[in-house]
């Protein structure tokens, strides 16, 4: 068995009671407290996620845009410096490589967020697709990501820098601001549905920068969140996890992201031909909410029929623990999407009723 890749603040996990897992090869906590109480922090106070086995990827040179442009589904053009853009790489099927983030530091700088499990796959791809008047850099190693997410976020963090953090509007980013003494970007996004801030820093200052936060968030009620919590938490705002709701065979549009892929943007991108397609001819399946009618949890990879006949499957399920309700994400035959359709979800040996419903599951009041 291989050794799990460990974080800059393994160290500092055991301090706060957390339970580790193997994530996608990496030894990350799942929960310090517990899920619920993780979950609930977030969505009325605030909580810390070390995030730090996300990749980092520079992208840097004259022909730095036109490259993203080749490459990404969204229209980078259209994001300025200190601007953040969600976005996914295709295969030439519509398939999805990956969804990531991308901040642009100025017009041949950028700086690419990548999903863990992906990031060798990643590098290889854009190396494979890279032109002269580009280099790229993969500095995952050597940075640190922690993310605070919350609606009291802003004023725990503002206690340790004298940087305005309301000047950081929503999907913008500040470059070099001090937070205790260690210099971070900081930018304005976050994969929960609250607001918050997701602060990149060297690798050997992540300890000092969580246990900071930790210490002066306490009295707001701050505590440290693991896996479970951010994926009930992203799961209820109905955003995607890569290897679940994306994969190499879902296309974004399938995913319902298709807000993300501009293919009328002037650029050619991989994968153009096959989305363009699915938006004019429109999809033979999608992205939807279900949720249980009857007693039971529909959990990944589960399969969804209708009358005997298999219609799709669960990308992700759980008892959502704002809504106390059994609900779930699943890719379905698009003859079955309409709000209200009855479908039954294969749990273990039964057969249980559900109904398909609108998403997001939780909006913010």
């Amino acid at each position: 068995m291989t050794d799990l890749k460990r974080t800059p603040l393994f160290s500092l996990y055991k301090e706060s009671g957390a339970k580790t897992i193997d994530f996608g090869g990496w030894d990350l906590p799942v929960q310090f407290s517990s899920i619920k109480d993780e979950h609930e922090a977030v969505r009325t106070k605030a909580g810390l996620f070390d995030v730090s086995h996300m990749g980092e990827v520079e992208v840097k040179g004259q022909g730095a845009l036109d490259y993203l442009q080749k490459l990404m589904t969204n229209d980078v053009s259209k994001i300025v410096d200190g601007q953040a853009q969600y976005t996914a790489m295709c295969y030439e099927n519509g398939g999805t490589v990956d969804d990531l983030l991308i901040y642009r530091k100025s017009e041949d700088d950028f700086l690419l967020v990548i999903n863990a499990s992906n990031i060798e796959k990643d590098v290889e791809w854009m190396e494979q697709h890279l032109t002269a008047d580009v280099t790229i850099k993969n500095i995952s190693n050597e940075v640190a990501q922690l993310a605070i997410q919350g609606p009291l976020a802003e004023r725990i963090l503002q206690k340790e820098t004298t940087h305005d953090l309301s000047s950081i509007r929503f999907f913008r980013f500040a470059d070099h601001v001090q937070i205790g003494g260690v210099n971070a970007l900081v930018s304005r996004t976050g994969y929960t549905g609250e607001d918050g801030f997701e602060i990149y820093c060297e690798a050997s200052e992540a300890p000092k920068l969580w246990s900071l936060l930790l210490k002066a968030g306490a009295s707001d009620g701050l505590v440290p969140c693991g896996l479970g919590a951010r994926d009930t938490l992203r799961f209820e705002v109905r955003l995607p996890l890569y290897g679940q709701e994306l994969t190499k065979e879902i296309t974004p549009l399938e995913a319902g992201i298709g807000f993300a892929v501009k293919v009328n943007k002037e650029a050619d991108f991989i994968g153009k031909s096959v989305l363009t397609k699915q938006k004019e001819e429109g999809l033979t399946r999608k992205l939807v909410g279900i949720e249980m009618i009857d007693k039971g949890i529909p959990r990944t990879g589960y399969e969804v029929f209708v009358n005997d006949k298999q219609v799709g499957f669960v990308t992700t399920g759980t008892q959502s623990p704002t809504l106390k309700k059994n609900v779930g994400l699943a890719i379905v035959d698009i003859a079955y999407t309409e709000l209200g359709t009855e479908v039954e979800v294969q749990v273990r040996k039964k057969r249980l009723k559900a109904k398909v419903v609108s998403t997001p599951f939780y909006k913010k009041s």
